[in-house]
C-alpha cells in the first residue's frame, strides 16, 4: 500500500476541499485518463484495489500511471470509547482529492479496453469519475 516514508506532523487536522483542481486535471502521460469529477478522500485501501482492477483488465498489456498519492494521516479512536482524552491514533492515509483532478492514466490499449478498465476502477472509488483522452 502507498504510504509516505516520512511526514513533518503526524497528526493533521481534516480541513474542507472546496473548489476545482488548479493543477493536474489534464491527460499529462498516457491517452487516457481518470478524472475526479467531485471532491472528496480516497484511501490507500481504495486508490490500490482500482489499480488493481485496471491492470488485472488490461492483463499487463498496457501501462498505468497513478497521478495522486495519500499523504494526509486519518485518525480513529478506539471503539467505544468516551468523548475527550485526546484526538486518536494515526489509522491511514488519504488523499485529499479535488474536482476536477486526474487519478489514474492510461497508454497502450485500445480505446474500449481502457474504457471498460476505467469503469471498473470508478467503482472502487467513493466519488464520480469519468475516463477523458488526451487532446493532441
Amino acid at each position: 500500500m502507498l504510504a509516505p516514508a516520512k511526514v513533518k506532523w503526524r497528526k493533521t487536522q481534516k480541513g474542507r476541499i472546496r473548489g476545482q483542481a488548479l493543477r493536474g486535471g489534464t491527460v499529462a502521460f498516457g491517452d487516457w485518463g481518470l478524472q475526479a469529477l467531485e471532491p472528496g478522500w480516497i484511501t490507500q485501501r481504495q486508490l490500490e484495489a482500482a489499480r488493481i482492477a485496471m491492470t488485472r483488465h488490461i492483463k499487463r498489456g498496457g501501462r498505468v500511471w497513478i497521478r495522486i498519492f495519500p499523504d494526509k494521516p486519518i485518525t480513529s479512536k478506539p471503539a467505544e470509547t468516551r468523548m475527550g482524552k485526546g484526538k486518536g491514533a494515526p489509522e491511514g492515509w488519504v488523499c485529499s482529492i479535488k474536482a476536477g483532478r486526474m487519478l489514474y492514466e492510461m497508454q497502450g490499449v485500445s480505446d474500449e479496453i481502457a474504457k471498460e478498465a476505467f469503469r471498473l476502477a470508478a467503482h472502487k472509488l467513493p466519488m464520480a469519475t469519468r475516463p477523458v483522452k488526451r487532446e493532441d
